[in-house]
């Protein structure tokens, strides 16, 4: 039976500066967008604001949404990955919560393009996304009859 995995991603502006998180995979530092896996009983927008606290510390709610992207790793795993946005008015300081972060940094979009060490191509295709200038509205990827307690 096929199961894709369902992740969401929230990439942060400020200053002209794109907030990044660096974790080590395979023995080797990897670059990505605050990141991770939907948990069971969360809506997508709550999903990618506890993944950018645990892995930045930025406690914030994503303002607008930027796309979807469906991609195969190479080792055939399929994934589904909502890209969120939020423009913060000036580059926080970051401290990750989550173990497996070793670092946050703020780059140049141009850095981050140029990085040959990035976690997927979805970190590149998300800076790509975001600089084309379309914003959409979070309602667009609203949670349907969810329960009171998961309204977002």
């Amino acid at each position: 039976m096929f199961h894709p995995n369902i992740t969401v991603a929230c990439l942060v502006q400020a200053e002209g500066r794109l907030l990044v998180v660096e974790e080590w995979v395979n023995g080797l530092p990897t670059l990505n967008q605050p990141a991770g896996h939907l948990e069971a009983g969360e809506t997508l927008l709550q999903a990618a604001q506890r993944e950018l606290y645990e892995e930045t510390g930025i406690q914030a709610i994503p303002e607008y949404f930027l796309g979807v992207h469906q991609w195969i790793a190479p080792d055939k795993t399929p994934f589904i990955r909502f890209l969120f946005g939020l423009d913060l008015s000036f580059c926080a300081l970051a401290t990750p919560l989550d173990a497996d972060i070793s670092g946050c940094h703020w780059l140049s979009p141009d850095e981050v393009l140029g990085a040959n060490h990035l976690r997927s191509p979805l970190v590149a295709e998300s800076v790509r996304c975001w600089q084309q200038g379309q914003r959409y509205p979070l309602s667009l990827v609203n949670a349907f009859n969810w329960p009171a307690s998961g309204d977002a």
